[in-house]
């Protein structure tokens, strides 16, 4: 099913999740290990992450340097395909343009819509390390909404190749990411609303923020979207902290803010043992709150961790 149908057919807010594929070569029972506790709750759908190709720069016993490219973890498909097989679930799978040319990205659509997968993710990805700004592959999008607009063109039954001619048309359902705080490249955040709107135009059906930990910030985005002219859901992105290492990491990572509030009770925490229940504590109220003001269901970061996600839910649906 189609995550806009289920967002237009469910009449009490649900939670959705998403993980993060496991490394090449590791047990795929620790995806499925992970994924098993949450299935209690009866997730209508699961995102899963893409992430695009590695460069390495081996030495060579000349003592010169090989360029290697490295893939790190198995692709969207596989692990769709694997999901799928083993829950009764929808797999909602990520594609970014990063290190993917139109032509790669139309090809894994394709092995998509073969397994009857009606949702993904369009997203542009980050910069690789070295770059200072995102490079497209040479003919690959430099925007996700020019991926987001591939996508509804093949739903139409229009291919890259221009000679296929009475093409089947795909049937996707198109998922898009939105950030409350601005994404950390647009000047302002009116530019970044105008970005997500070009998303929307190009024929995103909803939009699925980047975590944040203060709901006044979310609450303002929303206002400002609306606004906009931009009427699609926006489901609000979570993520509870556990240890003291995300304090300085998720805000340099994802180019948030965490709130004095927040901070004041973590600074009081001895270990991380009580930094693991103040977080699990703050995204419980948060989550609350999101709920009682409206929100049609809440997507929770997982980062392979059920635990915490188990006690939020327990004490928030």
């Amino acid at each position: 099913m189609k995550i806009i149908d289920i967002l237009n057919r469910e009449t009490a807010p649900f939670a959705s999740f998403e993980l993060v594929p496991p490394l090449k070569g590791s047990d795929i029972n620790k995806l499925y290990n992970a994924i098993q506790p949450l299935m209690e709750f009866e997730p209508p759908f699961i995102n899963m992450t893409c992430h695009r190709d590695e460069t390495e720069y081996r030495p060579k016993p000349d003592g010169t340097f090989e360029k290697i490219t490295v893939n790190k973890r198995p692709g969207s498909v596989a692990i769709a395909a694997a999901i799928m097989k083993r829950f009764p679930v929808e797999v909602v799978p990520h594609l970014i343009c990063g290190g993917a040319s139109r032509y790669k990205l139309e090809n894994d659509l394709i092995d998509l819509n073969f397994l009857d997968i009606q949702n993904v993710v369009a997203l542009r990805g980050d910069a690789i390390p070295g770059q200072k700004y995102f490079q497209p592959e040479p003919d690959g999008h430099k925007y996700s909404s020019q991926l987001v607009e591939q996508i509804r063109n093949m739903n139409r039954g229009v291919y890259l190749d221009e000679s296929i001619t009475g093409a089947v048309p795909t049937n996707f359902c198109i998922g898009v990411a939105g950030y409350p705080e601005k994404h950390f490249e647009a000047p302002n955040r009116e530019t970044d609303i105008l970005n997500l709107k070009a998303k929307v135009d190009a024929g995103a059906d909803y939009i699925v923020t980047q975590m944040f930990f203060d709901n006044r910030k979310f609450f303002s985005f929303v206002d400002r979207c609306r606004a906009a002219g931009i009427t699609v859901p926006i489901i609000p992105g979570l993520k509870p902290i556990s240890t003291r290492t995300h304090i300085e990491m998720l805000p340099r990572a994802f180019s948030i803010d965490l709130p004095e509030a927040l901070m004041k009770e973590l600074r009081a925490c001895k270990d991380n043992e009580a930094i693991y229940r103040a977080g699990t504590e703050w995204c419980i109220q948060q989550s609350r709150e999101l709920l009682e003001k409206g929100a049609p269901a809440i997507h929770y970061y997982t980062m392979g961790k059920a635990d915490n996600i188990r006690t939020i839910l327990k004490r928030v649906f």
